[in-house]
């Protein structure tokens, strides 16, 4: 079969229309990690009949034990869809051994930092392959984690996006029995004899994740953990990161609580960065959960269409600020300079 890549083997394994929307499905093998066999789902959501017409890239990362569908259910509901309507080019990312992105061999040892190093790398070359646009990446969760993984990493290239939006995303949340080393060893022992987290059973989504995640996340909160892997130090890092940046933090969200989704867009160094939390007390019409605040008929109302803005507005504010730091810096007007 002919791949649809010249950087890597890609294969479109499905093209159906989904109602009024295209549904594009590839299965990158980028041969990028240790492990030859990962193979990364890559869903492109269109208007039906105007396939061709590519509008502004928007690369959309679901969260822990999530896939494809947190962002585009089945009857073409969700904010994808919203935005492939609104003459976006909307890619959904399935990282390696998630919805249908095959398990790799080494799946039970699959950790953040594999996602951060390769995955979305991988990801970002093939969209900006498809459509050399910078793109825009919303991160929900884990999704949001990862995304500012690999930008504090600098695995991704500020160059190629227009913006970056992270929903319910932290690492600040301190788990202060985990500072005890004999408690952090102990867990760790304990996650050892399972080689899978059950979302089922857990009653957190769909989806399982590997206990390699588990084990990493247990090497940040330890006591001298950090945000990183072992080359680089990925909070450090963001300090490093101008891209113009959104946080969306929930009321209701007592898995990630506001105060800490703040801290993570604090560490940014983005000259445009807009901090959102989503609650009765600043004009919503509920205190939005960790999910609600992307799935739910409030969210459909309430949060998309701020979402929309934010895409819309962010490349044109950004040129703005650029325009604004070069006269600060030079004491000169572009405007006059040009005249």
């Amino acid at each position: 079969m002919q791949s649809s890549s010249e950087l890597f083997p890609v294969a479109l394994i499905s093209a159906e229309f989904r109602g009024d929307l295209s549904e594009d499905v590839y299965r990158l093998k980028p041969g990028n990690s240790p492990d030859f066999s990962v193979e990364l789902a890559l869903t492109r959501l269109g208007r039906a009949g105007q396939e061709a017409a590519r509008g502004v890239p928007v690369i959309l990362l679901p969260g822990s034990f999530s896939n494809r569908r947190f962002w585009y259910s089945p009857k073409g509901i969700g904010l994808g869809p919203y935005l492939a309507r609104a003459g976006f080019d909307v890619w959904i990312a399935e990282m390696r051994g998630h919805g249908l992105s095959p398990r790799n061999q080494a799946y039970t040892h699959n950790r953040v930092s594999d996602y951060v190093r390769y995955d979305l790398p991988a990801i970002a070359d093939f969209v900006h392959e498809q459509n050399p646009q910078p793109a825009h990446w919303l991160g929900h969760s884990l999704g949001g984690i990862t995304l500012a993984g690999a930008l504090g990493g600098q695995y991704l290239d500020q160059e190629r996006m227009a913006s970056v939006a992270l929903f319910g995303s932290q690492i600040s949340r301190t788990y202060w029995p985990l500072k005890v080393p004999p408690v952090e060893w102990g867990g760790r022992l304990l996650l050892k004899r399972f080689s899978v987290l059950s979302g089922s059973r857990l009653k957190r989504g769909p989806e399982d994740e590997p206990i390699g995640l588990a084990l990493e996340s247990l090497r940040w909160h330890g006591l001298f953990g950090r945000f990183g892997d072992a080359e680089r130090d990925w909070w450090a890092g963001l300090a490093q990161v101008r891209v113009p940046v959104m946080a969306v933090a929930a009321v209701g969200d007592v898995q990630d609580p506001a105060w800490a989704c703040r801290k993570l867009l604090e560490q940014f160094a983005s000259p445009l960065s807009e901090f959102l939390c989503l609650g009765k007390k600043n004009g919503f019409s509920s205190d939005f959960g960790h999910v609600e605040m992307l799935v739910s008929k409030e969210a459909q109302r309430e949060v998309w269409p701020l979402v929309e803005r934010w895409l819309l507005n962010s490349p044109v504010l950004a040129a703005a600020a650029e325009m604004a730091a070069l006269e600060r810096e030079t004491g000169i007007s572009p405007e006059r300079s040009s005249s």
